[in-house]
C-alpha cells in the first residue's frame, strides 16, 4: 500500500471513525454490528484504494460500504428477515460530498453518556466508539485485563438495548443537566492520561473529542471552556515529569519545554468563553490554569478566581485548591486553618493530596514532626509511583537530622 493512501486512511480514521460508526449507530440500531461493519469498511479501503485510487470523497466511500456491509450481514442472518425489509426501504447513500454525510456523533455522545450507565462504562464506550480505541488499548490505559474491559464494554451496550436508551441529544429541558455529564466524562478521560506519561494517548483523545464537542456546540461556553482547561494543562504535560519519571511541582518546571501554541490557543478560548458571561466550572478552572502559564504567578487572582470557583461547584477538592492558593498568596499560616477544616471534614481521608498539603504546611513553619506524620499518610495513599517517590524524597528532608 502506498505512503499516500496509509496517510489518508489514517486521517480519515483520526476524523471519520466516530462519524461512520454513530450513521451505522443510527441505521441498525445495533452497536456491534455497527462497528463491525465500520471496520469492513475500512479493510475494503485497504484492499481496494491501492489498485483503484483514493476516492474523491473517502467518508463518504466509508460511510456507503459500511451500509452495504450491514445490509449483507443482515441478509445473511435468516432470523433478521424482518428487519432487512425494513432496511432495503431505505434510500441508499449516494456518493455525495463528505460534508453531506449526516453527523450523528452529538447523538453518539449523548447516549453513551447516558446517566443510566456507570461512569466506567460511560468512559469506555466514549473510548471504543467516538476515539476509535480497540478494548485491548482501552484496557492497557485503565490497567485492568483487556477481557474485564470486553466485559464492561458488553455490559454497557445490553444495558442500552434493553433499556430503550434512545440515540438522540436529548430535549432541550434535559440538557442542562446531561452536558456537565459528558464534559465530565471527557474531562475524567483526560486527567486519566494527564498523571503518567505512557498514557499521554488519553489527552490527546481527550482534547481531540473537546475539540468535536466545540465543534458540534459552538455555543456552549462550558464546552468551550473544557477544552480551554485541557489545552493549558496539556501545554504543560513535557514537564511534569524528569527523565526518570519523577513528578516536577509547577514551580520547578521547566518553561522552555511548555507548548506556546496550545497556552495560546487554550487562554484565546477561556476569553471567548467567559465573555459570555456565564462562568461555569471548567471555564473558572481554565482562567486559573491560564494563570498559572504567565511569566509571573498572581496567586491574589487565583485566590479570587477559586473563591468563585467554591460558589458555583462547591467541594473539599476545591476548597483544598483554594487553601494552596492561599498559601501561596498570604503565607502558610492562613492556610493551614482553611485545611485543618477540610481534615476534620472527613471526606477526603483517602485523598493523597489532602495530607500532602498540610504536610507541606507544616513544613512550611517549621512543624517537621507533624510534617512527617502527614507525608507517611499521604504515602500510604498516593496513587501511583512518581507521587508515591516525590513524597518519599519529602518526608526524608523533613526527617533528616
Amino acid at each position: 500500500m502506498s505512503s499516500q493512501v496509509s496517510e489518508v486512511l489514517a486521517e480519515v480514521y483520526a476524523q471519520g471513525w466516530s462519524r461512520i460508526v454513530a450513521a451505522m449507530i443510527r441505521f441498525t440500531r445495533d452497536w456491534d454490528l455497527a462497528e463491525e461493519c465500520a471496520q469492513d469498511a475500512f479493510a475494503a479501503a485497504v484492499r481496494k484504494w491501492p489498485e483503484s485510487g483514493v476516492p474523491d470523497q473517502p467518508l463518504a466511500w466509508l460511510t456507503t460500504a459500511a451500509r452495504n456491509r450491514a445490509i449483507d450481514r443482515i441478509r445473511r442472518a435468516t432470523a433478521e428477515q424482518a428487519k432487512l425489509r425494513e432496511l432495503i426501504g431505505v434510500e441508499p447513500v449516494p456518493y455525495v460530498s463528505d460534508s453531506e454525510i449526516p453527523d450523528e456523533r452529538l447523538e453518539l455522545m449523548f447516549t453513551c453518556c447516558h446517566p443510566a450507565l456507570s461512569t466506567e462504562a460511560q468512559v469506555a464506550l466514549i473510548l471504543r466508539t467516538l476515539a476509535g480505541l480497540d478494548t485491548a488499548e482501552i484496557a492497557r490505559a485503565f490497567l485492568v485485563p483487556e477481557k474485564t474491559m470486553g466485559q464492561r464494554l458488553f455490559r454497557a451496550k445490553q444495558r442500552i438495548k434493553n433499556a430503550g436508551i434512545p440515540f438522540r441529544v436529548p430535549a432541550a429541558h434535559l440538557l442542562p443537566e446531561r452536558v456537565p455529564a459528558l464534559l465530565h466524562v471527557l474531562y475524567l478521560v483526560f486527567n486519566s492520561g494527564y498523571g503518567a506519561p505512557e498514557k499521554a494517548m488519553l489527552c490527546r483523545e481527550a482534547i481531540r473529542l473537546g475539540r468535536l464537542v466545540v465543534a458540534l456546540m459552538p455555543d456552549e461556553p462550558e464546552a468551550v471552556g473544557l477544552l480551554a482547561l485541557m489545552l493549558l494543562q496539556d501545554a504543560r504535560r513535557a514537564s511534569r515529569f524528569d527523565a526518570s519519571g519523577d513528578l516536577v511541582v509547577l514551580e520547578d518546571q521547566d518553561r522552555s519545554l511548555w507548548d506556546l501554541s496550545l497556552i495560546a490557543e487554550g487562554s484565546e478560548l477561556c476569553e471567548r468563553a467567559l465573555r459570555r458571561g456565564r462562568a461555569g466550572p471548567f471555564q473558572l478552572q481554565a482562567a486559573i490554569a491560564a494563570c498559572h502559564t504567565a511569566s509571573s504567578t498572581d496567586w491574589a487572582e487565583i485566590v479570587g478566581l477559586y473563591g468563585h470557583l467554591v460558589r458555583v461547584a462547591p467541594g473539599p477538592v476545591v476548597e483544598l485548591n483554594r487553601a494552596v492558593a492561599v498559601s501561596m498568596a498570604s503565607g502558610p499560616e492562613a492556610a493551614l486553618p482553611l485545611v485543618e477544616e477540610i481534615v476534620a471534614d472527613g471526606r477526603l481521608e483517602g485523598y493523597h493530596l489532602l495530607h500532602a498539603t498540610r504536610a507541606d504546611l507544616l513544613r512550611r513553619v517549621g512543624r517537621r514532626a507533624e510534617a512527617a506524620a502527614d507525608y507517611r499518610r499521604a504515602i500510604e495513599v498516593a496513587p501511583g509511583e512518581p507521587e508515591r517517590r516525590f513524597l518519599t524524597a519529602r518526608l526524608r528532608e523533613v526527617t533528616r537530622v
